[in-house]
């Protein structure tokens, strides 16, 4: 059972939302706004292209390996206890990466920046969801998505303004104000800890595996047309599932393998890793076609595509408090089939295209997430036991990263596919286009399959037992 150490009362439940809201802008704000970060990073601190390129993905990489572990450890040791370490972590990588001096020391802070959001999204829903009755679920994690959603669109615009007033550094020391603000909060006034597997032994051998494997496969993915990519991922995936075998025979496992014996609890998680894979490498996308072939400046560009996540930002609350009131199973599966519509709509961009056209299917897309992303995640969390509530918000999150490198590593693949290894110019121009359509095309294939599994899910209790 779980433990509560104090009694839910109403301020509490404003607190605990304040808190996961603050930390869930936090976290998207940094990743989004780091891409304006990095040249001005290599211009200042004279580092190569390769070591540039780590600096964002050591923050991903980081926070995907070790998100479960911490999802564990917190059900054990406590959620609050954990949630509070990441944004003290978070808060200090944030000043330190700030004065760095090297590609090294910023390499190394983000790697810590990581760690500690690993720390804050192993939590965050955990906590929700542990203080929130049922009732009013569906409308918390909706405000949640948006905090999420809303990071992502504030990061470039915001990351510009301070990257041009005060420099790179400006973005890192951003944080340090907001996380302080978090961390008075939590201690002043979040009072108590919940944990529901007190006890009860971590799986030290089995976390180790999995974030090896984990960080091995994600790197894989995201460098496969390289032959040092292609053994990445084999080696990846070994390990998973050499970290299945051992899992099965833990008796206190990283990851309850019963979880997914749910059949709503595993098909909302497929769900939401297609989704992701479906529509997250868009930006990276249409941000080298508007910027590269149609000529527009790095803030108009950002504009244009916050239209997406600015629908699911405004949608989320409102598609929260449908699915409290009438568990609406069809909100979810209509979004997944307009989000296939807009990406199909993105697939038949040209050179000429108006930006009128660009932005409609831009908000099908964002229209599509905003009715699929708050319904599957209450789906695949009302589906556990409380006592996996911390594992639970920690699958997810990880479900969100892998989805995000297997959706760069498509659009990679498909790119050096159709351009080998040059840059985009006028005289690759054709072969870019190329290239988009495919790779929205399998997008858009992708999103279809997610549609139907989301379809397949309602069939399903909520309350299906885990044994």
């Amino acid at each position: 059972m779980a433990t509560k150490t104090v009694e839910t009362t109403t301020s509490l439940q404003k607190v605990s939302l304040i808190l996961v809201v603050i930390s869930s802008f936090l976290i998207p704000f940094m990743g989004s706004s780091l891409s304006i970060a990095l040249p001005l990073i290599q211009k200042d601190l004279a580092i190569n292209i390769l070591m540039l390129g780590w600096i964002p993905n050591a923050f991903v990489l980081a926070n995907a390996a070790l998100v479960l572990p911490f999802g564990r450890l917190a059900d054990i040791h406590g959620r609050r206890k954990v949630f509070a370490g990441g944004i003290i972590i978070y808060t200090l990588a944030s000043l330190l990466a700030g004065f760095s001096n090297s590609g090294m020391m910023i390499l190394l802070f983000s790697s810590l920046q990581g760690l500690g959001s690993a720390m804050i999204f192993a939590t965050a829903i955990a906590l929700l969801i542990s203080i929130y009755p049922h009732k009013m679920r569906g409308r918390v994690l909706g405000i949640y998505v948006t905090a999420v959603y809303l990071g992502m669109v504030f990061g470039p615009l915001l990351g510009g303004f301070l990257a041009q007033n005060f420099g790179w550094r400006g973005i890192y020391f951003a944080n340090v104000p907001l996380g302080l603000f978090a961390l008075i909060i939590l201690f002043a006034w979040f009072k108590g800890e919940w944990k529901s597997s007190d006890g009860e032994k971590f799986d030290l051998l089995g976390s180790i595996i999995y974030a090896s494997s984990l960080s091995l496969l994600m790197y894989g993915v995201s460098t496969l047309h390289g032959s040092l990519g292609k053994l990445m991922l084999v080696m990846g995936i070994i390990g998973l599932v050499i970290f299945y075998m051992v899992e099965k025979r833990c008796p206190n496992p990283v990851i309850p393998l019963d979880i997914f014996k749910n059949r709503r609890t595993s098909l909302s998680g497929i769900a939401l890793l297609l989704i992701t894979v479906a529509t997250s490498a868009m930006w990276t996308l249409l941000s080298l076609y508007l910027q590269d072939l149609r000529s527009l400046d790095p803030l108009t560009t950002a504009l244009i595509l916050s239209v997406q996540p600015l629908f699911v930002a405004l949608l989320s609350p409102l598609v929260g408090r449908i699915t409290d009131k009438s568990d609406n199973k069809m909100i979810n599966i209509t979004g997944t089939i307009i989000c296939t519509i807009g990406l199909l709509t993105l697939a038949t961009v040209g050179e000429k295209t108006t930006l009128i056209f660009i932005l409609t299917g831009l908000s099908l897309v964002g229209l599509g997430m905003g009715l699929f992303a708050t319904p599957t995640n209450r789906n695949f969390l009302e589906s556990l036991i409380d006592k996996f509530y911390g594992v639970g918000s920690a699958t997810l999150s990880t479900m969100v990263y892998v989805g995000q490198t297997v959706s760069l590593g498509i659009l990679l693949f498909i790119l050096t596919g159709f351009m080998g290894d040059v840059q985009i110019v006028p005289s690759t121009y054709s072969l870019f286009m190329e290239g988009l359509h495919v790779t929205f095309i399998v997008f858009a294939v992708i999103s279809a399959i997610g549609a139907f599994v989301t379809f397949m899910s309602r069939k399903y209790r909520l309350t299906e037992d885990i044994k």
